[in-house]
């Protein structure tokens, strides 16, 4: 008997290859899948991911020096940081350049108060710099404006340095339109005439239409390109003048001519004369050990150390706060973890054997702090902690302590501790309950039934099966713990404030928020250092929150 059955793919009922079809249904389950977890996954995109990483991104972040001062980091890239005397004239003509624009745009302030978080005085320094830095350029502006009273007009400059179109552009334009304002363009061949004449009208017209979105032909230039004009005046190439036949030709010759005999600036002097921090060496080698954009000062200060010429080294002593601040975190922190075991263990273990209804009301009251403001149980600890507070007081009725020797319980380790074992203990409960109550008592009488005592029952039997649930409340309790400032803001005093207490101090009031992420990123890393040695020794596929 012959085979005359045809060999090849298995089809579905619409003809397709069945395991196509079925690669096809597999697809769609994971595309249906996937779109009821998308909400939740750009939730915690948005509200968790994001934030760390915007959060580790601040902590190395740093652009704001060589972006205020770009001219002046470029060139101090050559001077010696551990050189006893501070860098050539070059240098401060760049900072001259670089601190008339930062002003024009009130970034100076912001510049010094970053600097100022490395070396105490820059802000002032810079405040009180960009408010005269403008005279050192009118020395030059009143120059060219005696020479020749075509100078003064802002008008004639924007004829010298605008192309005939944009010239055009603007002599049709209706400032009182809602059309926008033609945007400056160069004229052609006088980049190479004036290079940094061009250079400083550019970022001058640039800035009064976009930043001020003012009208540029009613605007006079800033004393910065008097200076500019002056440089290129007096520079190598200006002998190319005699070859411009643009606007103002004659003006420019003019101008040529008498520019040798104008009055120079000493930028160096000039600068000293606004503040003698000018010429200190610790200035420049602030400035130029934060000029790169991506820094690890944030970090190192975050550990008690600094940058410095020669390379990271440790703060003076008593300048270190962060290293023994994250010492008491974590100190405490396992304080109270052990706190909530010895005060939650027996409270879930009589909530786990008592009947189900007398349980059930006293859940009540493991749950009633939830229902209360944080602020309102954390106040209330303050007042009763206090030496003249309710628990003084009571002590000194029951005779236990004298009128003179009452307890010092706030503003200290003692009053953290205790106010945070109240706060977080619930924590510990609920996870040690949902665990007890799914270990069958008929383990206990078996034992005790082959000749256990009450201890080694519990000990060798019922204890072991409840692991899981300490290790799922230490978590949550010590992770709560090590984040909490509200309640060592209060009642800690200074003796008893965590890491997180500074965060929020620099994120909030000092507004570093460079160091803030810094010590943020290190708190974080040092959780997940605990979490993966907690994972090493106990196993976290050994904790439980319930049956």
């Amino acid at each position: 008997m012959s085979d005359t059955t045809t060999k090849g793919p298995v089809l579905a009922a619409d003809g397709t290859p069945l395991k196509k079809s079925l690669n096809r249904a597999l697809r769609m389950q994971k595309l249906r899948a996937l779109a009821l977890i998308a909400p939740l996954l750009i939730f915690v995109l948005v509200t968790f991911v994001a934030p760390i990483a915007d959060m580790l991104f601040r902590s190395v972040e740093n652009d704001i020096v060589s972006e205020t001062l770009p001219r002046t980091t470029t060139l101090l890239q050559e001077w010696d940081p551990e050189s006893p005397v501070p860098p050539d004239a070059s240098v401060f003509k760049a900072l001259y350049e670089d601190m008339f624009i930062a002003q024009e745009g009130k970034t100076h302030t912001v510049l010094g108060g970053r600097l100022n978080y490395e070396l105490t005085g820059m802000s002032s320094l810079f405040r009180k710099s960009g408010r005269k830095v403008e005279d050192m350029g009118e020395v030059y502006q009143d120059q060219f404006e005696d020479l020749n009273p075509f100078w003064k007009d802002g008008e004639n400059w924007n004829a010298l340095m605008g192309s005939d179109q944009w010239l055009e552009k603007m002599a049709g334009w209706d400032p009182k339109s809602n059309a926008k304002q033609p945007r400056f363009e160069l004229r052609d061949g006088i980049e190479e005439i004036l290079p940094e004449t061009s250079a400083k009208f550019r970022g001058y017209a640039t800035f009064v239409q976009t930043v001020d979105e003012d009208n540029l032909a009613k605007k006079d230039p800033w004393a910065l390109i008097y200076s500019a004009l002056y440089d290129d005046l007096t520079a190598d190439g200006a002998a190319s003048l005699g070859n411009y036949a643009g606007p103002a030709a004659t003006k420019l010759q003019e101008a040529a001519a008498a520019a040798e005999s104008f009055e120079t600036v000493d930028f160096v002097a000039a600068f000293k004369k606004i503040d003698k921090d000018w010429v200190n060496p610790e200035v420049w080698q602030t400035i130029h050990t934060y000029s790169p954009t991506i820094t690890n000062g944030y970090f190192l200060n975050a550990i008690d150390m600094q940058k410095s010429p020669s390379g990271p080294q440790m703060r003076p002593e008593n300048e270190q706060i962060y290293l023994k601040l994250f010492w008491r975190t974590m100190v405490m922190s396992v304080m109270i973890t052990g706190s909530c075991i010895l005060l939650g263990y027996p409270v879930a273990w009589i909530l786990a054997n008592l009947p189900a209804r007398t349980a059930n009301l006293l859940m009540i009251l493991v749950l009633l702090p939830f229902w209360t403001s944080l602020l309102v149980r954390t106040s209330a600890w303050k007042v009763m902690l206090q030496q003249q507070g309710v628990i003084n007081d009571t002590l000194v009725w029951l005779g236990i302590v004298g009128t003179d020797d009452r307890l010092a319980l706030i503003n200290n380790q003692t009053g953290t501790i205790i106010a945070m074992t109240h706060i977080l203990l619930p924590f510990m409960i609920l996870p040690l309950y949902s665990v007890m109550a799914t270990i069958p008592q008929t383990y206990l009488r078996a034992a005790k039934s082959l000749g256990a005592t009450n201890w080694t029952a519990f000990w060798r039997v019922y204890f072991p099966q409840s692991v899981p649930g300490i290790g799922a409340g230490s978590i949550l309790v010590f992770i709560l713990a090590i984040g909490y400032y509200i309640t060592p803001e209060i009642v800690g005093g200074t003796s008893g404030t965590f890491i997180s207490n500074r965060i929020a101090y620099h994120i909030s009031s000092s507004l570093n928020w460079g160091l803030g992420a810094a010590l943020g990123a290190i708190l974080l890393a040092a959780v997940m250092m605990l979490y993966y040695a907690y994972d090493k020794i106990v196993g976290i596929d050994n904790v439980k929150l319930g049956g």
